[in-house]
């Protein structure tokens, strides 16, 4: 049987799957079983953030599987603390940390905080939380309902938790907040929603008026988060201190985390959220390692130079293009390239496969990179000569 025939026979059919069987990468290129290399500008949709094949991190979870792997949150896990520490230095002010293993964990966390944060703080329970047309939040039942966009509210999941509320953009936010509202969850780039990116002097508004009306500022930065804007946080670029703020995708360098960050530590109590393998010795040791590497990388100055070059090769791709994109989206290493239709995203992606290099979609008509945060110079000049090569075919 082959590889895709056991895919379609035995695993449950929720992805359009490409049938490539990929072998070992090294940094931002694949091999499939044939050898072929392709350049990958997806880094698993933005969780490789230190490369294929890192051999740092791939020491560091060899070493700790040798040793423990899981013992459960009943007990003190050392790399766990140690993790929360380092996120505490890298944001910049206090906060505590809950560790889960994805970003729709970290962001139902990031709910349910906020709850009780409404349950406690106020004589009438405040609940609501306001997101924005186009974010996404994630897959499960309450972050799917999150999610500002009508095409994942399908109607055999119904019925979604209640308290949940969408607006069209930022100026509408402030007429939308009422009695009822705790908190407003939006992303500074919406990754899934286009990556688009939203002006700094309108969040730094919102989160005046927020903070004004003891409303929460939830942040998600899962997508953006972990140096993809080219700082830890897209928030210290808008210059924002939010309630609230989750990690997921980068954090351990492709082993599963997920963070609720908050500077709000009195809040949960014993009991009140939990996870069995949240934090565990394996994915926090993978934390650390991921996060001293990409800090390394920064301050050595690479990392900036490689968002620098690769918004160069990006807006000569546009300028080669005009017939095919119309704009460049996003900002540090999260980026995107609007297409002037659905059609031509499509046939981009395709053909770019084809040619050897790995592409993303966002929204309805942007083509979407999350290279490997390390990924290097003769890499982009491959993987845009590969797509360069696949748009010329159109």
């Amino acid at each position: 049987m082959n590889h895709e025939m056991m895919d379609k026979t035995f695993v449950l059919n929720t992805y359009a799957r490409n049938y490539v069987n990929f072998k070992h990468g090294i940094n931002a290129t694949l091999f499939d079983e044939n050898g072929r290399d392709y350049i990958d500008f997806t880094s698993g949709i933005g969780v490789v953030s230190v490369g294929h094949g890192n051999q740092r991190l791939a020491d560091a979870i060899s070493e700790q599987a040798r040793n423990l792997i899981h013992t459960s949150n009943l007990y003190f896990i050392e790399p766990q603390a140690k993790l929360a520490q380092k996120i505490n230095e890298l944001v910049g002010f206090e906060v505590g940390v809950f560790f889960g293993n994805s970003g729709a964990e970290a962001n139902e966390g990031a709910i349910k905080l906020a709850r009780k944060y409404g349950e406690k703080k106020f004589d009438n329970k405040k609940y609501k939380i306001l997101t924005l047309e186009h974010s996404f939040h994630g897959r499960t039942l309450t972050t799917v309902k999150a999610t500002g966009q009508e095409s994942f509210h399908k109607s055999f999941f119904e019925p979604y938790p209640e308290g949940f509320a969408y607006v069209k953009t930022i100026d509408e936010l402030y007429d939308a907040v009422d009695d009822a509202t705790v908190a407003v969850m939006l992303e500074l780039v919406q990754g899934e929603g286009g990556v688009k990116a939203f002006e700094k002097q309108a969040i730094q508004k919102l989160a005046a008026f927020l903070k004004e009306k003891e409303v929460l500022l939830i942040i998600d930065e899962v997508q953006s988060g972990v140096f993809r804007s080219g700082e830890f946080l897209a928030t210290s670029l808008y210059d924002i201190e939010p309630d609230i703020i989750t990690l997921a995708k980068g954090l351990a360098g492709g082993v599963p985390i997920g963070a609720v960050i908050t500077k709000h530590k009195d809040i949960f109590e014993a009991g009140d959220h939990g996870s069995t393998f949240g934090g565990n010795f394996l994915s926090t040791r993978a934390g650390l390692e991921a996060l001293d590497i990409l800090v390394g990388y920064k301050e050595s100055g690479m990392l900036d130079e490689a968002l620098i070059y690769f918004e160069q090769k990006l807006r000569s791709l546009l300028e080669s293009f005009p017939t095919l994109f119309e704009s460049v989206e996003g900002l540090g290493l999260m980026r995107g390239v609007r297409c002037r239709s659905a059609d031509i995203l499509a046939s981009i992606i395709a053909k770019a496969f084809e040619n050897g290099v790995l592409v993303l979609k966002a929204g309805k008509n942007t083509l979407r990179f999350l290279p490997p945060l390390t990924i290097s110079k003769e890499e982009i000049d491959e993987g845009f000569k590969r797509l360069t090569s696949a748009c010329k075919t159109l």
